[in-house]
């Protein structure tokens, strides 16, 4: 079953006091962005290239040594599975991963490397909550969702605590200001619990905006009818949930989408500038700033939350 028990900012504080033993911070980088100084953190370079490993640590080392032995089902297009994966794989946790057929094969090969079992399924005719929670009754594991799970949501909000302890160590203050990709809004919801302060912009692919419209609305709205095809799998979230959408809603987040074309100026942008290599939905928050569809206040955090982009993809997107 999925836990219904309300995430807070004492939950982050103790994922990242669990984190901070077994990995070390990810850096804060900064540029020179719309003539303003912003504050990159680069998750990309997590262990296995993304941020899930935060909330998957959290919620795994929370399991009763029963919950343990009786494994763990997780869906994922890529990111979670592989965070999950590492996170199960440290503390011998079976891990079963429900994946898109239609995930990129670096991300599919990496979960397999983890020790995780992979079932395939067709994104647009299927749901994966179905398929993991059929397989969690005939197994007797515990569902770990992607993004709607309080340990999770808290697990991801350890990223920003981390960066204001960074900020702090250079003499900065709290971000005035986060910028965050978003998909089913775990690390944004983590994220707005860990700095309550701060202004919240979630930034989702043109197309897949539904965090965006439903904040809007003041009500969930899944995604329309034939969505356009995008590059940025990890943020392929058909509709998001109540756990995520009500704490970004009462926190006033606001949201914007961005182009494929954008997306990929951001890529080239963080490989020219920075050295890093971002996956397309990694690389959306920075997209948003570069393309000057979000001002950047006096301290602005922004999230480069994922690296796991096979050499062809990152190609065609940047022209390199």
């Amino acid at each position: 079953m999925i836990s219904r028990r309300q995430p807070d900012r004492e939950g982050v504080t103790n994922a990242l006091k669990k984190l901070e033993k077994i990995v070390s911070s990810t850096p804060l980088l900064q540029a020179e962005i719309g003539g303003r100084t912003v504050y990159l953190k680069v998750e990309s370079l997590q262990p296995m290239g993304a941020f899930k490993l935060r909330g998957a640590w959290h919620r795994l080392t929370d399991l009763s040594d029963d919950e343990r032995a009786r494994g763990v089902v997780a869906f994922s297009s890529g990111n979670h599975a592989q965070g999950l994966a590492w996170a199960a794989r440290r503390l011998g946790i079976a891990a079963t991963i429900v994946m898109p057929a239609d995930s990129p094969a670096k991300k599919l090969d990496n979960t397999r490397a983890l020790g995780a079992e992979v079932i395939l399924y067709d994104r647009m005719r299927e749901a994966r909550e179905v398929i993991a929670a059929r397989i969690a009754d005939e197994r007797g594991s515990v569902v770990v969702p992607s993004f709607d799970d309080p340990w999770v949501v808290e697990g991801q909000g350890s990223a920003g605590l981390e960066a204001v302890a960074q900020l702090q160590a250079i003499g900065r203050g709290a971000p005035d200001r986060i910028v965050t990709p978003c998909g089913g809004g775990g690390l944004a919801a983590g994220l707005a619990l860990a700095i309550p302060e701060a202004k919240m912009v979630v930034v989702e692919p043109e197309g897949w905006d539904d965090m965006t419209r439903s904040l809007r609305a003041g009500e969930i709205m899944p995604v329309g009818n034939a969505p356009p095809p995008t590059s940025c799998d990890a943020l392929q979230t058909l509709k998001v949930a109540p756990l995520t959408f009500d704490i970004l809603r009462g926190r006033g987040a606001c949201g914007l989408s961005v182009t494929e074309a954008e997306t990929g100026t951001a890529m080239r942008w963080a490989f020219d500038h920075l050295r890093l290599v971002l996956e397309p939905g990694g690389a959306v928050a920075l997209a948003a700033l570069l393309s000057g569809k979000v001002e950047p206040g006096e301290r602005t955090l922004v999230l480069l939350s994922g690296g796991n982009v096979d050499a062809e993809t990152f190609k065609r997107m940047t022209d390199l």
